[in-house]
């Protein structure tokens, strides 16, 4: 009688380990190279802004034509990067040569008082 009882408690154990081993298989970690936007293990170290100038429209100074700014270091080709001068409002398409940043936003026209912030978004 005592035997008949083993073979359930066995093939159980059994069976817990195979599924512990089938979960563990699946938790493998990403690894990515550090770089300033990723997704996975690695350093992100962003960057930061400096000579952050507006360009005023030059027939209504009211509104904002451009904003431009450097960046600590270079984006790698290819990167985006976008910003924004108002909390709700639209993200601008930005070009960079180099450390240096223009984003156009005329499209939808930024006045001076809606601009409130600069949030700026840079992804490789």
């Amino acid at each position: 009688m005592r035997k008949n009882r083993v073979w359930p408690i066995i093939i159980a154990v059994v069976v817990g380990l195979a599924i512990v081993g089938g979960v563990f298989a699946y938790t493998a970690s990403n690894t990515v190279p550090n770089s300033q936007a990723g997704e996975g293990e690695g350093t992100v170290t962003g960057y930061v802004l400096t000579s952050v100038h507006y360009g005023l429209n030059a027939t209504d100074p009211t509104k904002i034509d451009s904003v431009t700014f450097n960046l600590s270091t270079a984006p790698a080709a290819g990167s985006t990067i976008k910003a924004k001068l108002v909390p709700a409002g639209s993200w601008y398409t930005c070009t960079t040569v180099g450390v240096a940043v223009t984003c156009s936003t005329t499209t939808p026209q930024v006045t001076v008082s809606a601009a409130e912030t600069l949030s700026v978004v840079a992804a490789q």
